[in-house]
This record gives structure tokens, sequence and C-alpha cells, in this order.
């Protein structure tokens, strides 16, 4: 069961936060192909600006109901600066997964903090969603600070839970936000 998600805007202070398009990909082929991103956050099939492109737009088709990916643009430059998705969203059990991801040009500014609270808060409100989770490696410091600035509370490690952009198997931080909880 999906969710009739029909594309949106938000704004999140000085950010906008749109359905990512073909005009994104160079910015987005450049924040996917940096190291940290590569690391943590890998998409693989992202390697020239043609994949970027086609990378954008599918994430841009929100018509299968199980995703809502925005893209994250400073509003006084233009420039895209991160990308956040509520993902494998289930209209039955009213759930979702959190993932984000900002480019190197924009860390240490509160981007991610100010998306996944904007994201997240619009799950609850305008999808009904219950429970919002989001894994990241242990290793994966700046992550974690973004889940708990946000509200998001540990609920545990799970043990060698999946393989990150350098093939090795690390043990990943769940969190999670319930509809009823602060932030």
């Amino acid at each position: 069961m999906t969710f009739p998600i029909g594309p949106v805007e938000l704004t999140a202070g000085e950010l906008l936060l749109r359905p990512p398009d073909e005009r994104d990909a160079v910015e987005a082929l450049a924040m996917v192909r940096d190291p940290d991103s590569m690391l943590w956050n890998p998409a693989a099939s992202v390697v020239d600006v043609a994949s970027a492109r086609d990378w954008c737009k599918s994430l841009g088709d929100w018509s299968p109901g199980d995703h809502a990916t925005f893209s994250v643009v400073d509003v006084g430059s233009g420039r895209l600066v991160g990308n956040v998705s509520l993902h494998k969203i289930d209209a039955e059990q009213l759930t979702a997964e959190m993932g984000y991801r900002v480019g190197a040009w924009a860390r240490g500014r509160g981007v991610a903090t100010a998306a996944v609270r904007a994201v997240t808060e619009w799950g609850f409100e305008e999808l009904g969603l219950q429970r919002v989770q989001l894994f990241h490696a242990v290793g994966n410091v700046a992550s974690c600070r973004v889940a708990v600035k946000c509200g998001y509370r540990d609920e545990g490690t799970l043990r060698s839970a999946s393989v990150y952009g350098d093939g090795v198997r690390y043990d990943e931080h769940l969190h999670a936000r319930l509809a009823g909880d602060g932030v």
C-alpha cells in the first residue's frame, strides 16, 4: 500500500526544499562524488552528468508513493546544498525511513538539521506518519549529531548491519521519532 504523494515545496529558514530535477545534475554529481558522501551515503550509479541527470529525474518522481525526496537549495545563492528523503514509506504501518546528505561546500551550517526537521514534521503532519526512523554507521558522528538534534531517539546499535561505500560492513545506530515525540 502506498500514499498518493504529490510534489510539494517546503521552506526551512534560508533553505528551499523541492523535488529534484535535471537542473540539479551538476551539483548533485559533485555532492555524491565527494569522499564523505561516497563512504557514508553512496550513489554508485551516479558517475557523470548524464547519470546524475537521470538520478535527479528519478528522485523527483514521487508517483510510486514510496518516497518523497527533496533537493535542498540555498535560497540566497540558488545552489544545491543537499538532499533529504523520506523513503520506504509504508502507508499501512504509517512508517518511513529518513535519509540525507549535504554537499561538502555546505557542511557545518546546519543544513541537514534544518532539512531533516522540516521533512520529518511534514511527514507527520501531512502524511500522517506515526514513526520515522533513520540509520547511520556508528562511525558517522556528524549524522548522529543531526539525528539527536532533530529529536530522533537512539534505539540501539545494529551489529554488522550494512556494507558502506568502502565495501566494509559497519555497525549502525538506529534512531527514531514518533509523531508524539517532542524535539
